[in-house]
């Protein structure tokens, strides 16, 4: 298999070789680091993770220049376990992103295959985990997929040009069954705003049947939420101030009939309906161009309709981070995340607090996770 897919690469760098109009990329992120979690059921754990701040990953990007301002384009990403080599996202060869489209000067980019959701491309941005600081960063269970854990398979996407300013984006994934058109696929659109260093954009987000089969829009393997239906709403605003960039995010999430998580596994529910509101409050300042600070807030509470009780719990959740750049390509940084979670009582997996990226979830309310680590692009 390697050898095939070192021939493949060597192929494609002699076909843009020989044609002018085209180019071909080769590059990758390597991201690796040791995690220190207070709490991993009932214990302390220290372990190796290689996809915490960006997800390690090779990939090649062509561009084929059609004349009059069109181009085609791909982009395939592989995503790896720097800690022992594996493939990430469940052993897919292009789990980060794989797909093939249309570019054009004049009026966007239209792209077909696996890719990024409106809310990881939009709002995901202005959060601290899309942003600058990763996974560990991520709202609760990463309910409303700012940190991308699930992407959108079989999906159509479009992405318009800036005209004054505002930019849109919209996507459908198909689900890919005979018969059931409506099943396991997705929706998504996204409106953005941009003047000089401020941003403001808005999100909505429908997914019919998520994870419910493995060959629809959302895979059963990495769906955040195996659900009858599950909505996103979002809003957020990034403002850049000198060496200071600000960011503010609001999102809605209503799930209904939620059967397991990607993260707790089987939620013990039936039939009910589990509803998050999330707030974040992050901040990025550079104190001189080789080192820079943040941090996050975040508040969620979410309510558990469970046998016509409705259930709430609440986290606050505090993070923080530094980093040292060596040089364009490599840096060195350490990361705190705390979470403690109240009103835990539903008898259910959703009652401990869980930092996704943690060792596995607390036996308590509160967990800690800190990390110190290391990029290198190429």
């Amino acid at each position: 298999m390697r050898s095939k897919i070192i021939a493949a690469v060597a192929l494609l760098i002699t076909a843009a070789a020989s044609d002018a109009q085209s180019t071909v990329t080769l590059f990758g992120v390597l991201d690796e680091g040791v995690n220190m979690t207070s709490n991993a059921g009932g214990q302390k754990a220290w372990q190796m993770s290689s996809v915490d701040r960006v997800t390690s990953r090779w990939g090649l990007k062509g561009n084929e220049d059609l004349g009059d301002g069109l181009h085609a384009i791909f982009d395939l990403e592989s995503g790896f376990m720097l800690d022992n080599g594996a493939a990430y996202y469940n052993g897919r060869l292009f789990g980060y992103q794989s797909y093939a489209g249309l570019q054009s000067d004049t009026l966007g980019t239209l792209t077909f295959g696996r890719q990024f959701d409106s809310m990881t491309d939009v709002i995901g941005l202005m959060t601290a985990n899309g942003y600058w600081g990763g996974y560990l960063f991520s709202h609760p269970l990463d309910n409303d997929n700012t940190d991308a854990t699930f992407h959108a398979n079989n999906s159509v996407k479009f992405t318009s040009n800036e005209y004054g300013g505002f930019s849109g984006t919209a996507l459908y994934g198909f689900s890919n069954q005979a018969g059931a058109f409506a099943g396991n696929r997705i929706f998504s659109a996204g409106l953005k705003y941009s003047y000089e260093s401020f941003a403001i954009g808005a999100v909505y987000e429908d997914l019919s049947n998520p994870g419910v089969t493995s060959a629809g829009s959302v895979a059963s393997d990495e769906a955040g939420f195996v659900a009858a239906n599950q909505k996103i709403y979002g809003i957020g605003a990034s403002y850049g101030a000198g060496p200071a960039t600000l960011g503010l995010v609001y999102t809605h999430v209503n799930v209904q009939q939620p059967v397991s998580s990607v993260y707790l596994g089987d939620l013990g529910v039936n039939n009910d309906s589990l509803r998050f509101d999330n707030i974040e409050f992050n901040a990025k300042y550079d104190l001189q161009p080789d080192v820079s600070v943040g941090g996050m807030y975040t508040y969620t509470i979410a309510h558990l309709k469970q046998g016509g009780v409705d259930h709430s719990m609440h986290w606050n959740e505090v993070g923080l981070m530094a980093e040292y750049v060596l040089s364009k390509r490599t840096g060195v940084y350490t990361q705190l995340v705390y979470q403690k979670l109240s009103g835990g009582n539903t008898g259910t997996p959703l009652d401990t607090a869980f930092i996704p990226g943690a060792a596995s979830p607390s036996s308590n309310s509160h967990q800690m996770v800190a990390r110190i680590g290391m990029t290198h692009s190429f």
